[in-house]
């Protein structure tokens, strides 16, 4: 997971579509105000003074601001999409969790923070987080455990246990409870010392 990119330009819900040299200014202006004001407080007049672009470049491309919102969480979904392929189930959590501190402590994840305690609230926002972003990473995370049962590495199934939620379950806590910081120290700490220990005695009682 990374820098919010993506290569596609898709068309706008009811606009033209849209001009791909813009978008990526546009878009990180939206993440910017969305963790600096919140979604209640985002206008988007205020999105086009912060991207530097005319109120009817944003205007045309998005009705309303819902639907501004709910396009940059499809567009969150092509952070990560593709977890790297190491070679070992060792190395793809390890990258896997270094991409989850990439977007913790960047834009995105502080736009997805000022986000959480209003997606419940807002039906459109939550089916959007739900069909993008959260299927696409844990479609990231399958891949890796079904990378590992090819290799011979794991047994089947044992990824789809709660063991797979550790990968992430530790680094989320502290990004959203305690506070702590989160770094690539932090990740690999968390892999070496709970995440495979974990799949190791799973493993073994599952043989």
């Amino acid at each position: 997971m990374a820098a919010l990119t993506t290569d596609v330009a898709r068309p706008s819900r009811g606009g033209r579509p849209r001009d791909p040299s813009r978008d990526g200014v546009i878009r990180a202006a939206i993440l910017r105000l969305l963790a600096e004001v919140g979604y209640g407080a985002l206008t988007m007049d205020a999105v086009a003074s912060e991207a530097g672009v005319g109120k009817a470049t944003i205007y045309r491309r998005w009705r309303t601001k819902q639907d501004l919102v709910v396009d940059t969480i499809g567009d969150l979904a092509a952070v990560g999409a593709v977890p790297a392929d190491t070679g070992s189930l060792e190395g793809d959590l390890r990258s896997l969790m270094h991409g989850y501190v990439s977007v913790i402590t960047g834009p995105t994840g502080a736009a997805i923070r000022s986000l959480l305690s209003t997606i419940p609230h807002h039906p459109a926002l939550a089916e959007a987080f739900r069909t993008g972003p959260v299927s696409v990473w844990r479609d990231g995370v399958d891949e890796v455990w079904a990378r590992a049962e090819r290799r011979g590495e794991v047994p089947a199934g044992v990824g789809h246990r709660l063991i797979a939620e550790s990968v992430s379950a530790l680094l989320v806590q502290r990004w959203l409870i305690t506070g702590r910081p989160v770094d690539d120290d932090v990740a690999d700490e968390v892999l070496e010392t709970v995440v495979l220990p974990v799949i190791r005695n799973a493993v073994a009682t599952s043989r």
